[in-house]
């Protein structure tokens, strides 16, 4: 290291890890020297050591996993989230269609479970006031993951007073599982034909970031979204992505165009 840079030292080991990353030496999915390791061969201590790869984490060059180690992550051009009401294929999974699009191999992990609404979600689905602990929705939590690694997570709930007693009132199960929301409520006479998206950005939880394998703090998009069948919520979802992994896109047809003197039937009904 040049002993006449007057940058603190951990920033001067950084450069260090930094260029081998750069060079090639160091590969994606590597696995870098550990804290201990570092201070070893570099005759540094521990915490110099440890904020030189925090340095690393924070620029998104590295990944730490807990219990494995910390490994190279060089940045990507972010994927496009096609965000859409009108699709060229409205059946299936949304996400398979953009991973095909992409090239990518979509996969996804999840959990499903019978719960009461919690206040937020049963505004947004417009239930009543909850009935003792009786559970109302179907909560599924998801992991969406692209050529294996995981890029989203997901969490819908589903009111039972929709699809109680249907086939589909469980997501993944039956014969329309993985299909998609706009499907399986056409399938029980629920076509939606609205939908609402909220999006925002904020850092991740230390369990969101752990679940996507993003390094603690780090920015995700998050979208609230809630999709209609006339004038009933069908389903509602707290999206969250990484933000330096996708952008989302938003395309719609357009719907009739009057004239200012002269409204559309829709206006004059």
């Amino acid at each position: 290291m040049n002993r006449e840079d007057e940058r603190p030292l951990y920033l001067r080991v950084a450069d260090q890890l930094r260029e081998r990353i750069r060079s090639g030496e160091l590969r994606e999915g590597d696995r870098l020297p550990s804290v201990p390791g570092l201070a070893t061969d570099l005759g540094i201590s521990r915490s110099t050591a440890s904020e030189a790869l925090k340095v690393l984490i924070s620029e998104g060059l590295a990944v730490a996993r807990s219990g494995a180690g910390t490994f190279v992550r060089l940045p990507r051009e972010p994927q496009r989230l096609i965000r859409a009401w009108y699709r060229a294929t409205p059946y299936g999974s949304p996400f398979m269609q953009d991973m095909d699009r992409q090239g990518r191999e979509a996969g996804w992990t999840y959990e499903s479970r019978t719960v009461q609404a919690p206040p937020e979600i049963r505004d947004r689905l417009g239930l009543d006031e909850p009935t003792g602990d009786v559970e109302d929705v179907v909560r599924t939590d998801y992991v969406f993951s692209a050529d294996g690694e995981p890029v989203m997570l997901s969490t819908s709930w589903e009111p039972l007073v929709v699809t109680r007693g249907t086939p589909i009132v469980l997501p993944e199960d039956g014969m329309l599982a993985g299909r998609g929301v706009a499907e399986r409520m056409l399938s029980i006479g629920m076509p939606i034909d609205d939908w609402a998206e909220e999006v925002g950005a904020r850092l991740g939880t230390a369990e969101e970031c752990e679940r996507l394998r993003h390094a603690p703090g780090s920015i995700m998009v998050t979208i609230q979204r809630t999709y209609y069948s006339g004038e009933t919520q069908v389903e509602t979802a707290d999206i969250v992505v990484p933000a330096d992994r996708f952008t989302l896109v938003y395309s719609g047809k357009m719907g009739r165009v009057s004239s200012p003197d002269k409204p559309s039937a829709e206006e004059g009904a």
